[in-house]
């Protein structure tokens, strides 16, 4: 009895260790770089994913505010001075540019020369600035996509990798029991579902992420065409 104990001990002293740490410390340092770009990514693509939202949640609730002011029925222009100097979200700076387009123009005007070619250079510099907003608005979100194409790929690349080094260790051993070839497997399937970690949020986020944008874009737009058309409508006054 004695000895079977001894036996049984030697024999699980050399069980391979599967938990999360056990199978990467004991990977090919080619998997185990796989699962460091897997994890970096992951963990970069969570920190957008969390600024984004927060940003986007931030800028809904300021363009919410602005509307209630810009619609009260208050002078355009007190708004804009007290907005000019610090145009702190996107809809406020599409204003202020609007508006100093308009003041600069009509601060150089003499007599009724205001006209078409204002009302273009109004809606050019709107154009530019909801581009330029949304461009920063937009900022990294191409890498949620990137992570979310090419991770299971890099994923896939550890998989065969650690499939490669199992048939290694039964080609070495001549044996193709499963004490042999399972840590090769169990390290090929973690980059696998490392892979898929990384990929399934950033593919979800990115989608969520790109239509709240949209939503807010076509909001901008929206604000541009109307602030416009009082813009218009002030001039054509004054040409009559």
């Amino acid at each position: 009895m004695p000895e079977n104990a001894v036996d049984i001990i030697d024999l699980g002293s050399d069980i391979p260790d599967f938990t999360l740490w056990g199978m990467f410390s004991g990977a090919d340092w080619i998997v185990q770089l796989v699962m460091l770009v897997l994890l970096g990514s992951s963990l970069w693509c969570w920190a957008i994913i969390y600024d984004k939202s927060k940003r986007i949640r931030r800028v809904i609730v300021q363009a919410d505010k602005f509307d209630v002011e810009f619609w009260s029925g208050n002078s355009l222009e007190d708004l804009y001075e007290r907005v000019k100097k610090n145009p702190d979200h996107p809809m406020a700076a599409l204003f202020v540019a609007a508006m100093r387009e308009w003041q600069r123009a009509a601060s150089g005007r003499s007599g009724n020369k205001l006209g078409m070619g204002l009302q273009d250079r109004i809606y050019r510099v709107m154009r530019v600035t909801v581009s330029r907003e949304m461009e920063r608005l937009e900022n990294y979100l191409s890498f949620l996509a990137t992570v979310g194409s090419t991770a299971p790929f890099v994923g896939l690349f550890g998989t065969v990798w650690g499939i490669m080094n199992a048939f290694e260790q039964i080609a070495i051993t001549h044996n193709s029991s499963l004490a042999v070839v399972a840590p090769g497997i169990a390290e090929a399937l973690f980059a696998t579902a490392m892979g898929l970690v990384a990929a399934v949020p950033a593919v979800v986020a990115y989608n969520k992420i790109s239509n709240d944008l949209g939503r807010y874009a076509n909001r901008l737009e929206g604000f541009a065409d109307e602030f416009g058309t009082i813009l218009s409508r002030q001039l054509d006054e004054e040409h009559h």
